[in-house]
Order: structure tokens, then sequence, then C-alpha cells
């Protein structure tokens, strides 16, 4: 996985990095590792969105799995998001910013599956994994430190990177602005659906402590930071917009720092955390797919909206 993240890093950190040209590097990894498997393909696709501060290329890769729903099957399809404002802040900042390292995580975790997909290692379900490409996004201010911002819009963001197709997000977001975990590496937060925040998943706990060996860290969320931007309330990051537009039950995958780092700082980025965070997402689809890890407790889960009523209130606009 470390390679993918070092190819993904040397075509990110560039002034000229496009969505093009990281989707014609994953197409070049599918071609190199072997004839095309039989049932359906991978897809790879480039949109083009413009904002009131520019544009950014959204890269989207389906990567289909033997029992998967494109295929007929019954396999659920797993939904793997890389959050950030930007990828590079020129050019008020030169180089790769601390932002870009969800993109990273999320386009090195399609590599290695495209890699698997042509050597013949296929997942039981779908994976769809989605990020954006900005090499000179805005920055904006924000306590502890400053943020990157984004040239198109969260809703943007969500309208293009979500798949009503994806049954369960995991949603990976840089973030070591603030005070809340001191730890270097990456932190599962809560699994968050339908404005519920509930009990963290004993599974992906499981998954994250084989990925790191190291016992499993949790990112503190609270209803602030799951209700949609743009309300006028504190935010931790964009880690959990995602489940303001889904039905599907979402946790944030972050990474850490034991101090506060500015999203727009650049070499900042560690590539071995950067690999941590994307084969948790790999082991998390191997997983999933199969049935063997859940994101939250579907009893539990109709039982609280029995008892206490839907909280689907949370996820509308102000």
């Amino acid at each position: 996985m470390l390679k993918h993240v070092l190819d993904v890093i040397d075509l990110l950190d560039r002034p000229q990095a496009t969505g093009d040209l990281l989707a014609g590097h994953l197409r070049s990894v599918l071609d190199a590792a072997g004839p095309p498997a039989e049932g359906p393909k991978p897809e790879i696709t480039v949109t083009r969105i413009e904002g009131e501060s520019g544009g950014t290329d959204f890269v989207k890769i389906t990567v289909p799995g033997t029992r998967g729903r494109s295929a007929g099957g019954d396999a659920p399809t797993l939904g793997v998001l890389g959050r950030l404002g930007g990828v590079g802040a020129r050019p008020e900042r030169i180089g790769l910013v601390s932002d870009a390292d969800g993109a990273v995580a999320a386009l090195a975790a399609a590599a290695k599956l495209l890699d698997m997909y042509g050597r013949g290692d296929r997942l039981e379900g779908d994976v769809i994994l989605s990020t954006h490409v900005c090499p000179d996004a805005p920055t904006r201010p924000h306590d502890p430190v400053p943020f990157m911002d984004s040239p198109v819009s969260v809703l943007d963001c969500n309208r293009e990177e979500i798949s009503p197709e994806m049954e369960a997000v995991i949603s990976i977001d840089t973030t070591k602005g603030n005070r809340l975990l001191n730890h270097r590496g990456i932190a599962l937060s809560p699994t968050v659906k339908q404005g519920w925040i509930l009990r963290v998943s004993d599974d992906l706990l499981g998954l994250l402590e084989t990925v790191t060996g190291e016992l499993a860290r949790v990112l503190p969320i609270n209803t602030q930071d799951i209700t949609p931007y743009g309300n006028g309330v504190h935010h931790i990051n964009s880690i959990m917009q995602p489940c303001v537009a889904t039905e599907a039950p979402v946790v944030g995958l972050a990474l850490v720092t034991q101090t506060a780092v500015a999203g727009c700082a650049t070499g900042a980025s560690h590539e071995t955390d950067i690999a941590a965070a994307a084969r948790f997402a790999l082991e998390a689809a191997k997983d999933f797919g199969r049935g063997v890890a859940r994101f939250h407790d579907p009893a539990e889960f109709d039982r609280l909206v029995e008892l206490y009523g839907p909280m689907t209130r949370l996820q509308a606009p102000a």
C-alpha cells in the first residue's frame, strides 16, 4: 500500500495535478495487473465542477465484487470517500498540503483494489471510492489553526461523491487542526446514521487495531459535527458531512497528530499514516462485502427510533 501512496503523492504534488492525471494512473495500474476478468469491469470517471472560488475534478472509481450489486449479487456495497478542501493551496502555499491526506488515502486504496482486481483477487462486494483533485484551493481562518477551504461547496462534494448504491460509508479526512485527540496516526469515529450518533462499531475497532498494531483511538464527535455546514455552528471539520446526505451508516476515519497542525500546512503529511488509513479502508471493504463487519446494530438503531423518534431533522439544511 505504501507504494501506491507514494505514487499518488508524486502525481498530486504539482501545480498541474488534475483528475484526468490520476484517472490515467489508475487505469495504468489496472492494465498492468493482468487481463480483464469476466463480469462487470471497474469504472473510473472524472467530473469537473466549477464553484465561486475556482474548480475541482471529482474522481470516482467503482470496483465490482464477485457477488456485488453490479453483478446482480447480494453482497453489500461500501463507499470510501477522501474528504478535503484541496490537495494544494497555490499560490499561497507551494507543495502538497496536510489536507490532501484523505484524497491520497482514497486514491491509494483505489489503486490497490484495481491492482488486486487485475490479479484475480476480487472482493465479494462492490466498492465505490471517490475524492476530488484541486491543486489551488483557497484557505480560511479557523480555531485553533487555519483550514483549507474548497472551491466548491460541501453540498457539491456530497452530490458528486456519495452514491445511492453505498450501503455504508468510510469518510477519510485529515483531522489535525484540533486539540481533542493528541495522538499521531489514525482514529475512528462513532457511527452516524440518519442524525443519530451511535456507539463505535466493535468490528471496525478490531480492524483498526489489526491494521495499526496499536490500541484503537476514537475520534470524539458531537451533534454539531453531524449537522450540515453553513448553519453558523462550529464543526471539527468536514469529516462527518457525508452523513447529512445519505441514509447509510457513516464512520469517519481521521488522520490525526499529537499537536494541532493547519490543514494548509505543507510538509505535514506522514506517508505511513496515510498507508494505514488506506489499508483500513481495504480491510473494511473485504469484511463488509462478505458480511462479517457491521457498521452498526440495525436492531438497536430501530429501537432508538422507536423510543425517541427520528433524528433526520439534523440532516436538513438550516
